[in-house]
């Protein structure tokens, strides 16, 4: 019997390199590889930046077949600050643009399942709307809770009548959906609060990227062009927006501002940039760089004596960060934010530190008893790597979506 056809609808698809973005693309080329015939109907290349990146610009789609997956990316309207109206504007523009070149991707392909990816929730429409037109079952991939995740950075207000709609819609559209599945076991435990029979849920973790393989020579080459000397390195990469809170990052390196032998790291770009560099202004042992390339991510990786993952109160549950995958794959211990029997909390402990979100004091002292504890960050460091090996597994994931598909179709 052949395998299933899969129609593929996300926002976020490379070459974005951090985010949603690389994990929707890993999984529609692994599936591509082991014999299912994949299409995308993707975005075009905006993120981190909240740009649309040089090449991709204009009205028009662009087609194209990458890695064994044919693909369309639309254009959408990209706001230049990404709050409120502009980024509900924002995900409305993907999901009304996708529709059309989606509806007619499954009338010539017949797929047998049709899988959206949340964020964006509204392009859960979309992709409804096709399967039912077409005859396929479909499933959807939450990523993130946008509602929540929303209400926590303060773009919308509890108990708001916005609020009390948008969570009206979020439930309608999850239970429309023949599967659902989400990166984490609290995150799926959510699905089932907002009405999603437990049958139709599925844990699929996001995975370590195998391309970051550790590079000690390009770490030391890193070390030798910022002048890190001989100091540790508490490293941050990845997105800088809201819901990570990545300013208590800031507070933590001045208070250990006279400690010599420390110096942070913020490697990212985001919507929050501009606010963090004069946060950190005048703060000398914080250094600011932008993403680093997939090919150079080995060597940052390598860099770190400590890898730093801070979340806002209320958002640990809501998203379990995709760079953690990559952190506990370097062997390196995670100091975290977040509250005991949250998702991230769960992921974390036995790795790393865990504190308290907001409490810049507790972060520090945790950072500095990490790094003055040689044999204690190095047996927290084996057990990342442990827990990413077994967790996390590219392999295990892709194993398990193959498997869900050809029972749904």
């Amino acid at each position: 019997m052949s395998l299933p056809r899969l129609l593929v609808v996300g926002l976020n698809y490379a070459p974005e390199p951090v985010g949603i973005g690389p994990y929707t693309t890993g999984l529609a080329e692994a599936l591509a590889e082991r014999g299912f015939e994949v299409e995308a109907v993707v975005g075009k290349p905006y993120y981190p930046q909240w740009r649309t990146y040089a090449g991709f610009r204009g009205l028009g789609a662009r087609r194209s077949t990458e890695n064994g997956v044919r693909t369309t990316r639309v254009a959408h309207f990209v706001p230049a600050e990404p709050g409120g109206v502009a980024r509900v504007l924002h995900l409305a523009s993907f999901a009304s643009m996708a529709l059309p070149y989606a509806l007619a991707a499954a009338v010539r392909g017949r797929p047998r399942v049709v899988l959206t990816v949340a964020p964006a929730l509204l392009g859960a429409v979309t992709a409804w709307i096709v399967a039912r037109l077409v005859g396929a079952r479909l499933w959807v991939h939450v990523q993130d809770f946008e509602v929540e995740a929303a209400i926590a950075t303060g773009l919308l207000k509890e108990h708001s009548v916005a609020a009390r709609l948008a969570a009206r819609f979020e439930s309608w559209a999850l239970r429309r959906a023949d599967r659902v599945s989400t990166i984490g076991p609290q995150m799926r435990a959510k699905l089932i609060e907002k009405g999603v029979p437990e049958a139709r849920t599925l844990e699929v973790r996001n995975w370590a990227d195998p391309r970051f393989a550790l590079d000690p020579e390009g770490a030391e080459a890193l070390r030798r062009a910022w002048n890190l000397g001989t100091c540790k390195v508490a490293l941050y990469s990845g997105n800088i927006a809201r819901k990570q809170g990545i300013e208590i990052l800031v507070e933590a390196a001045r208070l250990l501002g006279t400690r010599d032998d420390i110096v942070f790291v913020i490697c990212g770009e985001g919507s929050n940039r501009a606010a963090l560099a004069e946060r950190a202004h005048g703060v000398d042992n914080v250094i600011l760089r932008d993403l680093h390339p997939p090919e150079q991510m080995g060597a940052l990786l390598a860099l770190a004596d400590v890898h730093l993952l801070p979340q806002i109160a209320g958002a640990a549950d809501l998203v379990l960060p995709s760079k953690l995958a990559n952190m506990l794959a370097s062997a390196r211990p995670v100091a975290a934010t977040a509250l005991p029997g949250t998702g991230l909390y769960t992921e974390v402990e036995g790795c790393g530190t865990l504190t308290p979100p907001g409490d810049a004091v507790a972060l520090a002292e945790a950072i500095e008893g990490l790094i003055d504890d040689d044999a204690r960050r190095a047996a927290l460091g084996r057990a990342a790597g442990v827990r990413g090996r077994e967790r996390w597994s590219k392999d295990a994931v892709i194993d398990r979506v193959a498997a869900e598909l050809e029972r749904l179709a």
